[in-house]
């Protein structure tokens, strides 16, 4: 198995130990919800933006309700006709619903301009320290819940294009992290996967969110049961070499950070993993950008279009929507 990466962890603390008092997620602080404790919040409460909506399905794995929010884009309602791609949106610890409202009013000002074509974006529910993964003690089936439930859902209830060629996985920190372990799990049900900014990126959890937040790793670490071999297990280092033959050539991928990230020489050093293993994608570092979702993305100005545009190329724009059970 080759190493992960040529970077000292020795010099690695040191440098992120400092630059770790300067990032706040989303340039705002979010609290962790603790969930150890019950019961887990699988129901939000509900967004109010442009173009969003609140949804809820039963699932199965949880034994409960369970939310997200989708965006609509005008076209949507305007063209019934018409099946959409689909950007999965996966969003960072503390919970998603603070970023919900900016990053639809940002991709929905793009779509109006022309710069990306027209799409559906589902903003999961990842609760606040899920990690987007199965939890070791089966109590929080994230993964699960994502593939097998919540993929299918929306498939059934919208308009979508329903193959690889339609579906990017994305996501920001911990969203990064989850679209990684996901999209290179499962390439056959996403054509792309845009990391921005993920973490944890190393394979001893040492990295600047846990060394700099002991709270915050103790919580993270219930998800993989304080088993570290079970968090190496599910870490997109190690599931990138399993799958690097099922990812070669067949999913587009990107690496996106700030060059003021505390995570940035983590994401380096994912880059130069997937070089290693001869995975094709792209690294993009974006001069003075902490870690903040919206900066990132607009200072990446076109380039971040451009992604958007290339990965959905080949998606059909109209396909026919015939099917009854399409109805929202």
């Amino acid at each position: 198995m080759m190493p992960h990466h040529p970077i000292t962890m020795a010099r690695l603390f040191l440098l992120l130990l400092l630059l770790f008092a300067v990032y706040p997620c989303h340039g705002v602080a979010q609290p962790i919800a603790r969930e150890g404790a019950s019961p887990l919040p699988w129901v939000t409460r509900q967004v109010s933006a442009p173009g969003v909506e609140f949804h809820t399905f039963e699932s199965r794995l949880a034994k409960t309700t369970v939310s997200f929010h989708i965006y609509k884009p005008a076209a949507y309602n305007a063209e019934p006709q018409r099946r959409f791609p689909v950007l999965y949106w996966l969003h960072g610890t503390g919970g998603g619903l603070p970023g919900i409202a900016p990053l639809s009013r940002l991709f929905d000002d793009a779509i109006r301009a022309g710069k990306i074509p027209p799409m559906l974006i589902v903003f999961a529910n990842g609760l606040a320290t899920s990690m987007w993964c199965d939890s070791k003690d089966g109590a929080v089936p994230m993964e699960s819940l994502v593939i097998t439930e919540l993929v299918p859902h929306v498939d059934a209830s919208f308009r979508t294009i329903g193959s690889r060629r339609g579906r990017l996985i994305e996501g920001f920190s911990m969203g990064g992290y989850g679209a990684a372990r996901l999209g290179f799990t499962y390439p056959d049900l996403f054509g792309a996967v845009s990391i921005l900014a993920g973490g944890p990126l190393d394979l001893e959890f040492a990295g600047p969110r846990a060394m700099g937040n002991p709270r915050e790793r103790e919580y993270i670490l219930r998800t993989f049961g304080s088993d570290l071999d079970y968090f190496k297990a599910q870490s997109p280092i190690r599931i990138a070499e399993r799958h690097a033959d099922a990812i070669r050539g067949a999913v587009r991928v990107r690496i996106v950070v700030g060059t003021r990230d505390a995570t940035y020489p983590l994401n380096a050093a994912y880059s130069e993993h997937l070089t290693a293993l001869h995975i094709p994608h792209t690294f993009e570092s974006v001069p003075s950008v902490a870690h903040d979702t919206p900066a990132l993305l607009n200072e990446l100005g076109d380039n971040n279009w451009a992604f958007y545009r290339a990965v959905f190329a080949d998606a059909a724009p109209r396909e026919s929507a015939a099917s009854p059970q399409h109805s929202r």
